[in-house]
């Protein structure tokens, strides 16, 4: 069936030295734009698409209702309370209940997922000795980031926020929290398990967990340091499968904390009904 799908949607966008050969792994990747390293083996395709259970039950659903009224207060008191969230990068020590960072996670993980495969690992460090390697890490390539691979615009760019390679939130803050998205997964017999959209799916939630940290009353700021993702994974002893996303320092701010004077666009510059 593959075979029919490439020649029915493959010529009309890409052209090829025919005759190419081309597997359904990269044929996924072409029609949904996703990315895999490599061609699979048949043996590799069918084990992909193992494990799924065809016989999860379905129940009725039953869904909270409020009145019009109650909606738009809900709705604009929710608003009201996100518009508040600003990124900090000056938190401070003071500890923070380790029960709200397990309800904010388990927030984070209500989110949907491709196939419902649930892509993430959400790593909370707490060890000092272990956030300060992570700074360390992080420090070193965000020097280099800064100075030689981000070039002169981007740079140029984010130094009205005056940001730098310093990232000394890092060990201020009292919980870092590392999400990974899980580029697939393990079946219980070992077999390889596909993680549909994973990064879609772990990036909604990454949201929801910003939107949980918010309603918590702590701040952070997201940071995804660029080249760190295999150093980190290795600190922190992840498997080959999962890859870094976001890195988030959680905490209360300083009292002396400051933040940029910004705004955020209109409804009318960012909405279209139509």
């Amino acid at each position: 069936m593959w075979q029919r799908l490439v020649h029915q949607f493959i010529p009309k966008v890409i052209f090829f030295p025919w005759p190419t050969v081309i597997c359904p792994p990269t044929l996924a990747v072409l029609l949904v734009g996703r990315s895999w390293s490599t061609c699979s083996s048949p043996a590799e395709v069918d084990e992909e698409w193992q494990g799924l259970d065809e016989n999860v039950a379905h129940v009725p659903f039953f869904a909270d209702r409020y009145s019009e009224a109650e909606m738009i207060k809900r709705s604009q008191a929710f608003y009201e309370l996100l518009n508040k969230r600003r990124s900090v990068r000056f938190l401070s020590d003071e500890p923070v209940p380790r029960e709200v960072i397990d309800n904010v996670i388990r927030t984070a993980g209500t989110s949907p997922s491709g196939a419902h495969t649930e892509p993430w690992t959400f790593v909370v460090v707490q060890d000092p000795d272990v956030k300060h390697k992570i700074r360390e890490i992080v420090e070193e390539e965000e020097e280099i980031n800064y100075k030689k691979r981000m070039g002169d615009k981007w740079v140029n760019d984010l130094k009205r926020l005056r940001t730098n390679w310093i990232k000394e939130y890092l060990d201020t803050a009292p919980y870092l929290i590392l999400i990974f998205k899980q580029v697939y997964g393990r079946l219980p017999n070992g077999k390889k398990k596909t993680h549909y959209y994973n990064e879609i799916s772990v990036s909604i939630a990454c949201g929801i967990l910003l939107a949980a940290l918010q309603n918590a009353g702590l701040y952070t700021v997201t940071t995804t340091p660029l080249n760190c993702g295999p150093h980190l994974r290795a600190l922190l002893r992840r498997p080959a499968n999962e890859k870094l996303l976001l890195l988030l320092p959680v905490g209360y701010p300083k009292r002396d904390a400051t933040v940029p004077v910004l705004t955020r666009k209109p409804l009318e510059d960012i909405m279209v009904v139509v």
